[in-house]
C-alpha cells in the first residue's frame, strides 16, 4: 500500500499547512520502552525500570491497570506486577496512551470528554479483539486511543475546527473527513497517520487511523486484513458507544456498518449481541 502524499510530502501542495500542526515530538520514555519491546528477548525488568523512571506515569499506570476492566481480580502493586498480569505488550499500550494524553493535552474544553471517549473506544476494542479472535488486544487498544488523535490536534490549529467536526459528526451521508477537507485541506485521519508513524507506532496502527472513516477499505483486498479488522472494529465499537450514550443509532454504523458485518463475517443477530455484551461491560466497569 502506498500513498503518495504521505510518502512523499514534499511534493504535497498543503506540506506547509500539515507542518503548521503542531504534531508533539514522540516521548523519549516511550522510545526507550519500543527500543527493548523490539529486543530479540525483551526484558519485564527492563520495562518495568523505564516505566518507573517516571513516577506520575507509573502511578497513572498502576491506577489503570486495577481498573475492573483491565485488572480483574488480582491488584497489582507494582510495575512488574502490572506487567507479569497483563503483559509486557498490553502495559505498553496503556503506557503509549498515557503518553499520547499528557503530549497532546487536555488544554481545550472538549478535549476531557475526548479522552473519555478515546479510552471507552479502546476498551471496546480490546473487548472485540478479544472476543472475536481477531488480530493482538495490545493492538487494538493502541489503535482505538490513537485513530482521533488528530481532532485536538486541528482544534489547536483552527479556531473554527470544532464546529466543523460537529457538522461532519452530523452527516448522514458523506465520509467523515469529506467537510475537514473542503474546510481546511487535511483531516484528522491524515493528521492522526502522521502522528502515529512519528511515534514509531506500527504501520498497522498508521494505515488503519488513515483508513478508519474511508469504509471502501474493508472490501480492498488490496489492503492488509490487520487495517482492515481494525476499521471494522472500530465501526462496531463506535456503534456501542453511541447505544452507551443513549443516542438512538450511529451514524457511522450506517454508513459502513453493512460493510464492516460482511467483512467480519457476522449476522445482525451477532452484531445485535455484541453490541449488548459491550453495553454490559461498558455498565459493568461504571459500576465498579
Amino acid at each position: 500500500m502506498s500513498n503518495p502524499a504521505l510518502a512523499n510530502p514534499a511534493d504535497d501542495p498543503v506540506d506547509a499547512l500539515i507542518k503548521s500542526i503542531r504534531i508533539p515530538p514522540r516521548p523519549s520514555l516511550l522510545a526507550d520502552l519500543q527500543r527493548e519491546l523490539m529486543s530479540e528477548d525483551p526484558s519485564p525488568a527492563t520495562i518495568g525500570r523505564i516505566i518507573a523512571s517516571d513516577v506520575g506515569m507509573s502511578g497513572a499506570l498502576l491506577k489503570l491497570a486495577n481498573s475492573s476492566f483491565y485488572g480483574g481480580k488480582r491488584k497489582a502493586k507494582s510495575i512488574e506486577q502490572a506487567i507479569l498480569f497483563l503483559g509486557i505488550n498490553q502495559v505498553a499500550a496503556l503506557m503509549t496512551g498515557l503518553l499520547a494524553r499528557r503530549s497532546i493535552g487536555t488544554d481545550h474544553a472538549s478535549l476531557a470528554s475526548f479522552w473519555d471517549l478515546s479510552t471507552r473506544r479502546a476498551q471496546a476494542m480490546v473487548y472485540l479483539s478479544r472476543r472475536l479472535r481477531i488480530g493482538e488486544a495490545d493492538v487494538a487498544h493502541t489503535f482505538g486511543l490513537f485513530c482521533d488523535t488528530g481532532v485536538p490536534l486541528l482544534m489547536q490549529r483552527f479556531p473554527a475546527y470544532a464546529s466543523t467536526f460537529a457538522e461532519a459528526a452530523n452527516d448522514p451521508v458523506r465520509p467523515f473527513t469529506a467537510l475537514e477537507d473542503e474546510r481546511h485541506s487535511t483531516n484528522h485521519a491524515a493528521i492522526g497517520c502522521l502522528l502515529a508513524r512519528n511515534w514509531g507506532l506500527s504501520s498497522e496502527v498508521a494505515w488503519a487511523i488513515l483508513h478508519h472513516q474511508d469504509y471502501t477499505v474493508l472490501e480492498d483486498e488490496a489492503t492488509d486484513d490487520a487495517v482492515r479488522a481494525l476499521v471494522a472494529l472500530s465501526l462496531l465499537a463506535e456503534s456501542a458507544i453511541q447505544q452507551y450514550q443513549g443516542h438512538g443509532g450511529s451514524l457511522e454504523w450506517d454508513k459502513g456498518g453493512a460493510r464492516a458485518s460482511a467483512y467480519l463475517g457476522l449476522s445482525d443477530d451477532d452484531i445485535t449481541d455484541l453490541l449488548d455484551e459491550l453495553h454490559d461491560s461498558f455498565h459493568g466497569e461504571h459500576e465498579h
